[in-house]
């Protein structure tokens, strides 16, 4: 019977969250609705899984496609103009793009719930370790969130807004948020482990929340620069250990929807992960066949596309929070990059990433070590060669194109060579239409 209400509950918010705006304004016709989800511990409980929920579905396809088509990881494979529109890229790229409303607009929602969970959770009468449950859950996802937004948008909203005057701050910020968040959630659940009652009704085992805390406050210090941080973070994650967004026929796998549902693909992944022809790939490295699977074709644009496989060729298939092998990456690349370089620790753990064969997932590399020279240099064009093999459309391109001074855009449109057509997206017209506070675009 408390499972049945529980399910009500979860269909009552999750429609709150279709009915809600896409915009900044926050307003709910439904506010009664809203206030009761909040106020029990049925509802509260429903926030969490409706919260994973939309992350999980609407926010998912977002973040992995639209950065996809900007940095050449996807070829587009359709009419649509929202794909034409990234693909073609540069300073008139429009602000009503819908995959760049999409993005903005998802993790705002994703931001707001995130709030109301974390500010509603203490007030209910709940067992300790539900209750840190619920608010480490909650500021993984809003951190997630963040992220997401500082990863795409020069500056970024890091706290929602019901009167539409958000506020933006730079997107180093907006790491800086995150991080705090993934700390405070650290601490509440080191504190009070999380129950069983919240595992067994939220995440179901199969989100750890622990670890993927760790791994978040890894790659995040990595993105602004603490390295120290970023080693000791990922020190902490069990590489054993995975986290995944679980689809079923009622919540299809967002990707496979954009790429095989109809036979109507939008994109396809590009050769050699989209990488130019200087970064060569052991025919035999794993990777290869698990994320791609040869087509010889080229898309409307002269790019050459392949099939998809990896973790979006089955309509239910899961999709991983993060990848393992990013943490050993995350290593590498902060000794190289840390005050006092360490070669030997970068190499060490970029070797656990070359030689794997026995992945959680499955992503094996499994070729010979690295025998390049040990320059900064050479092993960070290595580590990038590697993260874009290893976290293959997992939304972290864009980022990395930039953070590895890969070759700048010209501010172009339809200049398909390209590495990348824009560093940063352009605010959506939605928002500046409603937020005042809205900056100014960037040039690309």
């Amino acid at each position: 019977m408390k499972n049945n209400k529980l399910y009500k509950v979860v269909f009552i918010f999750m429609s709150i969250i279709v009915l809600a705006s896409c915009e900044t304004d926050f307003d709910n016709p439904n506010a009664a609705t809203a206030e009761e989800t909040y106020s029990s511990r049925e509802g509260i409980l429903a926030a969490s899984v409706g919260l994973q929920q939309l992350y999980s579905t609407t926010g998912v396809r977002w973040i992995v496609e639209t950065p996809a088509i900007t940095t050449r990881e996807g070829g587009i494979t359709t009419t649509f103009q929202n794909m034409i529109e990234l693909e073609d890229g540069g300073a008139s790229l429009p602000n009503f793009n819908s995959n760049v409303q999409g993005l903005w607009s998802s993790m705002l929602r994703v931001i707001k719930i995130a709030e109301d969970i974390e500010a509603n959770a203490p007030n209910i009468d709940l067992e300790r370790g539900t209750q840190s449950g619920l608010i480490a859950h909650a500021k993984l996802f809003k951190a997630l969130a963040i992220g997401n937004l500082a990863q795409n948008f020069e500056q970024v909203v890091i706290v929602s807004n019901n009167d539409n005057q958000a506020e933006f701050v730079p997107r180093a910020v907006g790491y800086e948020n995150a991080i705090a968040l993934l700390n405070e959630a650290k601490s509440g659940i080191d504190a009070n482990p999380i129950s069983d009652e919240f595992i067994n009704t939220v995440t179901l085992g199969n989100i750890d929340i622990p670890n993927s805390v760790s791994t978040l406050l890894a790659r995040y210090n990595l993105f602004v620069g603490n390295y120290e941080a970023a080693i000791t973070a990922a020190n902490n994650v069990n590489l054993t250990s995975t986290s995944e967004f679980v689809y079923d026929s009622q919540n299809l796998n967002p990707i496979w929807s954009r790429v095989f549902l109809n036979d109507a693909p939008n994109f396809k992944p590009r050769d050699n992960f989209g990488l130019p022809a200087e970064f060569v790939f052991n025919p035999e490295d794993g990777r290869i066949s698990f994320y791609l699977v040869p087509l010889d074709e080229t898309n409307q644009n002269g790019l050459p596309i392949e099939d998809l496989a990896g973790f979006y060729n089955v309509n239910t298939g899961s999709i991983p929070l993060y990848i393992p092998d990013e943490i050993n990456l995350i290593i590498a690349e902060a000794n190289v990059r840390k005050a006092n370089p360490d070669f030997g620790a970068a190499t060490a753990a970029l070797d656990m990433v070359l030689t794997d064969t026995d992945d959680p997932f499955g992503i094996n590399a499994n070729v010979e070590p690295y025998e390049g020279p040990q320059t900064t240099e050479a092993l960070l064009s290595e580590i990038y060669k590697n993260r874009r093999a290893e976290l293959f459309l997992m939304g972290l391109s864009l980022e990395d194109s930039r953070r590895f001074d890969r070759p700048e855009p010209s501010g172009n449109s339809m200049i398909y060579t390209e590495e990348r057509n824009r560093n940063f997206y352009p605010y959506p017209d939605l928002e500046r239409n409603s937020n005042p506070n809205t900056p100014d675009d960037p040039n690309s």
